[in-house]
């Protein structure tokens, strides 16, 4: 037995599903909440636990790290290179501290492994690759003003 129906000319030309897909397209340009932020304008929220920029610690102008090798070694990426040098009164200190931030995978190892809180990460997003890659001792020290 062969069920034949009638359609019309809107069911034909399936115009009825093309107007309704194109409400749906409305309803939600019109009346739904934007989710695409201006970027240079607006500025995105982030939770207090984000892991960004690295900077070093310093009190009075001096770095707090002691070259203690912790953080190159617990480090996954392997992107932080420290030579370690000594002052005068017989304490060690960073000569050369380089973090590699293409390698970096922002895991925030080298921050818990630091005995001396000298290696912090800041909630600073903008990090532009194109002009440099490797942070040195002098530009992460400077960024604890920027935090």
């Amino acid at each position: 037995m062969l069920v034949t129906r009638k359609t019309g000319f809107l069911q034909k030309g399936y115009m009825i599903e093309v107007f309704k897909g194109l409400f749906i397209t409305m309803k939600h340009f019109f009346f739904s909440k934007k989710v695409t932020i201006q970027f240079p304008e607006e500025r995105r929220e982030y939770s207090n636990r984000f892991r960004g920029l690295h900077y070093i610690k310093a009190v009075n102008g001096v770095e707090n790290c002691t070259a203690c090798m912790l953080c190159p070694t617990v480090c996954p990426a392997e992107c932080i290179h420290i030579v370690a040098g000594e002052r005068d009164d017989k304490e060690k200190y960073p000569v050369k501290f380089e973090i590699d931030v293409l390698r970096c995978c922002f895991c925030g190892m080298c921050e818990e492994a630091c005995p001396k809180d000298a290696i912090k990460l800041s909630n600073i997003y903008e990090m532009s690759i194109r002009e440099r890659r490797v942070y040195d001792k002098d530009f992460l020290v400077e960024q604890r003003g920027s935090k």
